[in-house]
């Protein structure tokens, strides 16, 4: 007995629908209607539940917002609910509530389990819970991008570790081939940077710099420019200190402090605050002591010669020349030369690492080829599984001639653009190297071409359904919801379609949006969407057709006519016909 997953949605102001319940059963369940959009609606309100874009335009005019609401059942432990519990959702006796809010201005809210959660929550359970099939998957079948994910979903894990030790190969020779590529193309630019980093280095190892010397230069070109100044003002400074030795009547200032010290000291001892001063006094002349002391020296150090004054400004010119290339001072040039001369070691071993990265581009490449033979190997085995499940699904679907096969090919290419495999260079990607194209013989002595071109609508219908029965033997998804995947079929394919249906809703809950009264009559279960319009406003509501109101339905469905005796035999055959084969 299968359990229901999907177990009911609410519909509030959405699009033509307006509070519409509609309640999902195990097995097969088929959505019918009028032509028009409120079947659709019920597949969008679906793809809102499972994180699908929210359209505004899907909000009723004059509604403020467009709601639903889904009850799941979800198993204990199954990843659905563990991802749900990982979000903070909480289960109701193994039934998760999701709901999903879009407001006219474009505004859409989320909520799990009575949390409210990222969009993005929902389109990761919706993975775990429900696969989605329309008319715009079969068009996805034609490309062979879509052919290839389709090869390597049925193969499982045989290619799922190959393909992962592959990615990672390819990732990596991608990296190292974009080094290589840049490194190789500004080879000249390179070239170019280093001569012009020699030539200031060289130039600054010429000039050899100190640090700090041309603060120190500056300070001894001022006072080498004004020697006779200064040694002219030490001397006068010197002799009114302490006098000059050829004027014996001159005052200086050391004998006029020494006289004041001398006649304080004489009374120091009758008053402490008279003593202090006589201390200070005699501070005052041994001060005048060591600066006249000092002045005589300075004058004796003062060079006044010219010709160094003129070797300084020759240094002073040759640091300028190198801080108006290199930095504003001289510190600043050393550091240009330290950053310059590690810039130079890093192009300089620029060809060293082009030889690293050549040698490591050919592992690669040698790496990626055996890799890339190995996922061939396990994509043409499991093509040859694949492509006979399908064909067997297809006889169970009113095609018994047809035969399905796979092509795996490979695109030769320049030596630097691919890969070696089996003496030949061929195109690589991020899935390998193989081009997969699914092909159809619809019939004996027709040739297998590619679906794309070889399929009518209903063939390609019935290929996309075969393909997806495949695939739940495999890789079972709870619920399958199938949008008009019916489409261009009629006839006793159609029937044989309703009948694959209910085989598939045995192991899974099947949803089918369908025109098509022998794929209805198959289902466990039918809802009817019915349009009903007030003058002003259009709805629609959804009603579980059973008894009669099933047989007049699908005798509408059948000839136009829910009134019409042969219509509702054929309908009533129909229902009979499929009871007994389920």
């Amino acid at each position: 007995m299968v359990v229901s997953v999907l177990e009911e949605m609410r519909i509030r102001s959405l699009g033509v629908i307006d509070d519409a319940v509609v309640e999902l059963s195990p097995g097969f369940t088929a959505v019918t209607g009028e032509t028009g959009a409120g079947k659709t609606m019920v597949v969008t309100s679906l793809g809102l539940l499972l994180g699908g874009r929210a359209d505004p335009a899907l909000v009723r005019i004059g509604a403020k917002a467009a709601v639903v609401e889904g009850r799941i059942g979800v198993p204990a432990g199954a990843p659905a609910a563990l991802r749900a519990e990982e979000a903070g959702a909480e289960l109701d006796d193994g039934t998760l509530l999701i709901s999903r809010t879009v407001s006219a201005e474009g505004r859409s809210r989320a909520h799990l389990g009575g949390r409210s959660v990222p969009v993005g929550v929902l389109a990761e359970l919706a993975d775990d819970l429900v696969a989605v099939h329309g008319q715009t998957d079969q068009q996805g079948l034609l490309r062979p991008a879509r052919q290839r994910e389709a090869l390597d979903r049925y193969a499982g894990d045989a290619v799922t570790g190959p393909h992962t030790a592959y990615t990672a190969a390819y990732r990596g020779l991608r990296a190292v081939t974009a080094e290589l590529a840049e490194l190789t193309t500004r080879a000249r630019e390179r070239v170019q940077e280093a001569d012009l980093l020699r030539f200031g280095l060289d130039e600054i190892a010429g000039v050899a710099p100190r640090a700090g010397e041309d603060t120190e230069l500056a300070a001894e070109a001022e006072r080498l420019g004004h020697a006779e100044a200064l040694a002219s003002a030490a001397a006068l400074a010197h002799t009114a200190l302490v006098g000059n030795p050829e004027d014996p009547e001159g005052v200086d200032a050391a004998t006029l402090v020494s006289g004041a010290g001398r006649a304080l000291d004489a009374v120091r001892s009758h008053d402490p605050a008279l003593a202090a001063l006589a201390e200070r006094t005699g501070e005052i002349s041994i001060l005048l002591a060591d600066v006249a002391g000092e002045l005589a020296g300075y004058a004796d150090r003062l060079d006044a010669d010219p010709r160094r004054l003129s070797a300084v400004e020759e240094r002073r010119a040759a640091l300028s020349s190198l801080t108006r290339k290199y930095g504003d001072t001289v510190d600043s040039v050393l550091a240009w030369s330290d950053r310059s001369a590690a810039r130079l070691t890093e192009l300089d071993g620029d060809d060293g690492r082009i030889e690293e990265l050549t040698a490591e581009r050919d592992a690669l490449r040698a790496e990626l080829s055996v890799l890339a033979r190995t996922l061939t190997e396990v994509r043409t085995e499991a093509a040859a599984r694949f492509a006979e499940a399908v064909t067997e699904e297809l006889a169970s679907l009113a095609m018994p001639h047809a035969r399905v096969s796979f092509a795996l090919s490979r695109t030769e290419c320049d030596e630097d653009a691919g890969v070696e495999i089996d003496g030949r260079t061929v195109a690589y990607g991020p899935h390998g190297v193989d081009e997969v194209e699914l092909l159809l013989a619809p019939h004996p002595g027709a040739p297998p071409r590619p679906i794309a071109k070889g399929a009518s609508g209903g063939e390609l219908s019935r290929v996309m359904l075969a393909v997806e029965v495949v695939f739940a033997g495999t890789d079972p998804v709870p619920t399958y919801l199938f949008d008009e995947v019916d489409a261009g079929v009629g006839g006793r394919a159609a029937v044989e379609i309703g009948r694959r249906l209910a085989k598939l809703a045995r192991t899974a809950q099947v949803v089918v949006v369908t025109h098509l009264p022998q794929v209805a009559a198959f289902a466990d279960r039918q809802l009817l969407v019915e349009k009903t319009h007030d003058g002003s406003v259009t709805s629609s509501g959804v009603t579980v057709l059973e008894g009669e109101d099933r047989v007049r339905e699908l005798s509408r469905m059948l000839a136009g006519q829910e009134d019409s005796r042969a219509a509702r035999a054929h309908a009533e055959e129909l229902l009979a016909a499929a009871r007994t084969e389920v």
